[in-house]
Formats: structure tokens, sequence, C-alpha cells
């Protein structure tokens, strides 16, 4: 039985980083691997042949049970439902392009527009690359169903993904920038770096304030990116790797908060507040 718990946990990782895949909350998605694990421990080891593929299959479906019962509860969440932020380490391998893109903030915040199959597809094809065979048996569909969901997901994600992602130094830099030239109130500067269409996202669950709505367009971040700057200090921020890509732990009129940034090219296209303290003890040991 010992080494049945550790082949387990050679197999956690990748499975905490497709249940957050799935999930969009590093929460739920242990929740879910605990559950998978104790299903696990209860299955005789000479009847798994292939481990690994037993696990994705468990973790799999227990995160899409998860995901459908999670959906009836952002739907009643108060502002827009943001995606956990969670530190890159603890993310599972990240060795290819498909794995690193999956965990993106933007790209794990578009697939919430997916349904419960159609995000499990889009997963397990992209970041996995399973077999359609195999996927169609995790998620109970058939092979052609999966195929038009793979294609579906993907149309609906392609005008919020950047076919040609900065690298790590590229976005630090520019992250850097942002921050520079919003804490001096450089609104060329901002104009500049802002893409014409960007949206700005804040979460704060009800429990702190935030905006309730997105805010869209150019001229109506830069005013409420100002208004903020004029009322809150900047008192404490620094750069942390957060969903594979650089990202700003703020402290700002004594809240605690996460800002990531979405690029299309050099130019910003979304901004994430995400202010929810509940999101962000993983970050922040103070409330």
């Amino acid at each position: 039985m010992t080494e049945h718990a550790e082949e387990f946990e050679a197999h956690r990782p990748v499975l905490t980083g497709l249940a957050y895949r799935l999930l969009g909350s590093l929460w739920d998605a242990e929740d879910v691997v605990q559950d998978a694990y104790l299903r696990w421990s209860r299955v005789d080891p000479g009847d798994i042949r292939d481990a690994r593929g037993f696990l994705i299959t468990v973790t799999s479906r227990l995160a899409i049970d998860q995901l459908r019962s999670a959906r009836v509860t952002r739907e009643a969440y108060v502002g827009p439902w943001l995606p956990e932020p969670v530190a890159t380490d603890a993310l599972g391998p990240l060795d290819t392009a498909e794995l690193r893109d999956t965990v993106a903030y933007a790209t794990v915040h578009l697939m919430e527009r997916l349904t419960p199959p159609e995000r499990a597809v889009f997963v397990l094809r992209e970041a996995f690359q399973l077999p359609y065979e195999e996927i169609a048996s995790i998620v109970e569909a058939s092979v052609a169903n999966c195929r038009q969901m793979y294609s579906r997901a993907g149309r609906h994600l392609a005008a919020g993904r950047d076919r040609f992602p900065l690298s790590d130094d590229e976005h630090a830099k520019l992250l850097t920038r942002f921050l520079e030239a919003a804490r001096g109130g450089d609104l060329g500067a901002l104009t500049d770096l802002l893409a014409e269409d960007v949206v700005a996202w804040s979460d704060g669950g009800g429990k702190v304030s935030a905006a309730r709505r997105p805010v869209v367009g150019r001229a109506k971040v830069l005013a409420f990116l100002t208004g903020l700057l004029n009322r809150y200090e900047v008192e404490a921020f620094d750069v942390l790797d957060v969903n594979g890509a650089p990202a700003l732990a703020i402290t700002a009129g004594g809240r605690h908060q996460i800002g990531l940034l979405g690029f299309r090219g050099a130019r910003i296209e979304a901004i994430y507040t995400v202010r929810n303290p509940d999101k962000l003890t993983r970050f922040f040991t103070e409330p």
C-alpha cells in the first residue's frame, strides 16, 4: 500500500494542474485530487494497467462534476468571477507550450465561456495531447462529438488568446512599464500601452470594493485607473511568477491584490485585478 500511495504522489502535480485548468480554482482542484486519491486507495493495484490514464480519467470526471455545480455558484457571484491566481510552481509540469498556454491567466478566464464537457475536451486534447478515443471515454461522448467540441472550444477562445505570446522578459518589462506609467500618472505612456478595446476586470467577490462590471475601452479604462490611483496610494508591490507569467502583487489603500495583464502583441488587451481575499491567501499572510 505504501508503494500504491507513492505512485499516486508521483502523479499529484500533473493531476493538480489538470484539475486547475478545468476549474480555475486551486482550492477546488486540490479537493478534487484528494477525492481522486481516496478512489485510488480503494482500488486493487493489480487491476490497474495504466496508472496515469486511470488517474487522469478519475480526476477529469470529478472535476467536470465539480465544475457543473460551481457554475451555478459563479452565476450568483457579486461582480465578475475571475479565476484564482496561482504561483506557477504549484501548477505541475509546464514543459510544453501547450501546457504553459492552458494555465495562462487569460486562457483560464476565457475557458469560463465553455461548457464543462467542452472545457474538458479542450484541456485534455490541447494540454495533455490525449487521443480522441481516450477523451471520448472520459467525457462519455462519441469521438465525432469530441472533435466538434474541441473545434467549437477553439473558436470560442481564439479571439482572446495571444497567438504570439511574449517571453517572460518582455512580459516583465511591459508589466513594469505599465506600473510605472500608472503610478506616475503618465497618461501618454498608458495610452501607448493599452489596446483600443482593452477591458479591465476586477474581482472583489462582494468582500472588498471592486468594479461590478468590466470596464471596456481605452478611454474608460484610463479614467478608471486614474481614479483608483488618485484615491489609493500604492504602498508596496512585487513581481511574482503567476500562472506561467510575471504578475504584480500590490498593496494599495491597505488592501492586497494580484494584478495580471493579457497582451496582444505589445499592447495590453486585458487587465485582471483579483481583490477577493479568499483568492489571495497563498500570496499574502495578512487579511
